[in-house]
């Protein structure tokens, strides 16, 4: 067998840098599409297209999260074409989007926007998703981008198809345009009630329609955008109809799996495969140090993988015992003079002085679905149905992987079970396209959880020293805050402070790391919140007002005072041996504050959150009901992170590979949890998939601390209990 392309293994590549996404972007490509070819793929109707803005490229999002680079390393904006909006002959809308449906229900938010703009009803739009051979590329599902930037997309586009089919009615009507209206999926004449539905005014014909400037309707005139619409496909999902990529199923398709190292960064001495070679229908493939099989049915490709003997070459590798340190010691600017702080006089003039170091360990996204993918070649070119965040990013390493045009590259991605940020790379996808390649035929390689618990990459350890300065009457004088590692998202504080030192310290990372949900701003919420409450206590202030004092934000303090005024602070005092907690902060465009009351059981330490009441600010409101799902979801993610969730290493292995000893919240643990909506109509909406989970630990940590008097300054911070002694 010839050998593929040099491919980077899951246990060689790189630390993906979590805030650098723009690293893994596919190169520059540039193409025309004819209306004729449109029509070929759609069929007749109304074609809504447009040259890509920059923006949708999300070069702007690249540029916040620390590089700037966009499509070609260039700044020049794209030149692809892009069809957007579909009306078919049968009047039925088809709306196209690279964005990725990962249990978030954008495809419910996004069908709604455009409903609203087209004025039709929501069950006459289908919205196609993730298909790189269908849709306008996209730099990928990340970062509360979908809300405020596809939906004004597609808003446009939809309001583009309304004026086309104004005109069209006007055309063939031969009536002024202006006694139009479009409702309902209709047009009608308001003279003479003459009413036609989309399919009758197209009539199959071939139209184009580029985005142009167009009314979009202000958020408190929204009729269908604004509502709790039902999540749209919900009905397959909970009856098991609706297909993930586990699912997939292809002609004389085979199983694959792969013999995973010994360790991290490990390399192939011996491999013998004598045995495996005798099992019916097993073909093992070998690349380098990549091993793995194909057999008729996933129980046959896991007997063989068990049957290769192999011997590994492995190397010294720090553990979690060490974590800590490490970074410290393997900071970039570690070992350098340190030069003297340019607020040192701050600090000196201070009438409090507090210093504090808080440590955030790594942790696993344990999606509901592990990484799954089938690949299939055919005439040269790869198809691959994989659950992805960024199918445009797989498609590039897939083409890197084998030396192969991305147009000869088509990645599909299924509705997905969860990504949390975890699944921004194709590691599955990469694997199964080799084993397709070497057998001929479509492959399905779906990792299991240990798999997914070792091989995927985490969120960022860190440490974070603080050092604050503070006057009597509360009021901040100075603020220093070091992150080491785990980034630099939410680090900047929102509280008002004159003098102040803000860094992020890049350190050699000792796991593969990544994006997870709130990147890094979990991390620095948690260090300034559970500061500040340290900063409240010390001045014998309440944390709500001390917080308020040091605040200018209108939006932070109205979420503060609204989280506040549900949960009753301040009206009432905890019970005996229960406690009460607040945080709150912004990030992605959102406002949130939490306030949690937490129980301690003294004999054993345990720690049960009893009651979580958390206030959102993100702007206008695109779906209530779905946008507290949203925040009771992070909500619970949030308490794992806080409590009990930590990924142990040692020797370049991960000993706490499954859900057994690495423990997520259960039902058992679920607190009462109250979600307050601020709607602000006046706002553009911002997205929701992360910062809600960014307050719920540090108002956790402070309840802690009002309930025993134990200040923890360690995510996660109870995973065996408090320690009272």
């Amino acid at each position: 067998m010839s050998k593929l392309q040099p491919s980077i293994t899951a246990s060689q590549r790189p630390p993906i840098e979590p805030e650098r996404y723009e690293l893994y972007a596919p190169p520059t490509y540039q193409f025309t599409l004819v209306r004729r070819d449109f029509f070929k793929v759609l069929g007749g109707g109304l074609v809504v297209l447009c040259l890509l803005p920059d923006t949708l490229t999300q070069g702007a999002e690249a540029q916040e999260s620390g590089g700037g680079r966009r499509r070609g390393g260039g700044n020049a904006a794209p030149q692809d074409i892009g069809a957007w909006l579909h009306i078919g002959e049968d009047g039925q809308v088809t709306v196209y989007t690279g964005k990725v449906e990962v249990g978030q229900n954008i495809r419910t938010s996004l069908t709604q926007v455009v409903a609203e703009e087209l004025h039709a009803p929501v069950s006459l739009i289908t919205m196609v998703m993730a298909d790189t051979d269908v849709t306008p590329y996209d730099m990928g599902t990340f970062g509360s981008r979908t809300t405020p930037t596809m939906s004004p997309q597609l808003r446009k586009a939809a309001a583009a198809a309304r004026e086309a089919l104004l005109d069209l009615a006007a055309q063939q009507w031969q009536v002024e345009r202006s006694l139009l209206v479009v409702s309902n999926g209709k047009v009608t004449h308001s003279g003479t009630q003459q009413t036609a539905n989309f399919g009758q005014l197209t009539k199959g014909q071939q139209l184009v329609k580029t985005i142009e400037a167009a009314d979009l309707t202000p958020a408190d005139h929204w009729k269908v955008a604004g509502q709790s619409v039902p999540k749209v496909d919900g009905r397959s999902i909970v009856t098991g109809k609706h297909q993930f990529a586990a699912d997939v199923q292809r002609p004389g398709m085979l199983y694959g799996k792969v013999l995973r190292p010994a360790a991290f960064n490990a390399t192939l001495s011996s491999l013998d495969t004598k045995q495996a070679d005798t099992m019916a229908g097993v073909k093992v493939v070998r690349d380098g140090d990549f091993v793995g099989v194909t057999a008729p049915n996933s129980d046959v490709a896991e007997n063989a993988i068990d049957a290769l003997k192999a011997d590994w070459k492995t190397t010294s590798q720090p553990s979690s015992a060490e974590l800590f340190d490490y970074l410290k010691k393997t900071a970039k600017d570690a070992g350098n003079p340190a030069a003297p702080s340019p607020i040192a006089d701050a600090f000196s003039g201070a009438e409090k002085k507090l210093e504090a170091t808080y440590t955030v360990a790594y942790i696993a996204h344990a999606p509901l679905e592990p990484r799954a993918a089938v690949a299939e070649w055919s005439d040269g070119k790869l198809t691959v149905w994989t659950g992805t965040q960024r199918p445009f990013g797989v498609r590039g390493e897939l083409a890197n992987a084998f030396g192969i045009p991305e147009s000869q590259v088509r990645v599909i991605v299924p509705d997905t079970g969860s990504g949390y940020g975890g699944k921004h790379t194709g590691e599955a996808a990469v694997e199964a396209a080799r084993l397709a390649k070497a057998v001929g035929k479509p492959v399905k390689l779906v990792w299991t959880r240990e798999e997914e618990f070792t091989w995927a990459y985490f969120r960022p350890a860190g440490v974070i020293d603080v050092t604050s300065g503070v006057s009597h009457d509360g009021t901040l004088t100075a603020w220093e805050f070091h992150n080491y590692n785990s980034g630099g998202s939410g680090i900047e504080t929102p509280y008002e402070v004159p003098h102040k030192k803000i860094e992020f310290h890049q350190t050699q990372a000792p796991l593969r790391q990544g994006s997870y949900r709130g990147l890094a701003a979990t991390a620095n919420h948690f260090a300034r919140e559970s500061h500040m409450d340290e900063l409240a206590h010390t001045l014998n202030l309440d944390p709500l007002e001390f917080r308020l004092k040091n605040l200018k934000d209108a939006r932070l303090r109205a979420v503060l005072e609204a989280a506040a005024s549900r949960f009753g602070w301040g009206k009432t005092k905890p019970a005996a041996n229960h406690g009460f907690g607040i945080a709150g902060g912004n990030e992605k465009g959102g406002y949130v504050a939490t306030c949690a009351e937490v129980a301690i059981d003294r004999p054993s330490g345990r720690v049960k959150v009893v009651r979580a009441v958390t206030t959102f600010e993100c702007g206008a409101v695109i779906n209530p009901d779905h946008l507290k799902n949203q925040v009771e979801g992070a909500t619970m993610m949030g308490i794992g992170g806080a409590l009990t969730e930590a990924i142990e290493f040692a020797d370049g292995k991960i000993t706490n590979p499954h859900f057994a000893r690495y423990r997520v919240p259960r039902f058992a643990d679920a607190p009462t949890i109250e979600v307050v909506l601020l709607d602000r109509k006046d706002l553009p909406p911002a997205g929701a998939g992360e910062t809600p989970i960014v307050a719920i630990a540090p108002a956790i940590g402070n309840a802690i601390f009002d309930a025993v008097g134990v200040r923890l300054r360690s995510l996660p911070m109870a995973p065996k209990g408090v320690k009272l002694t």
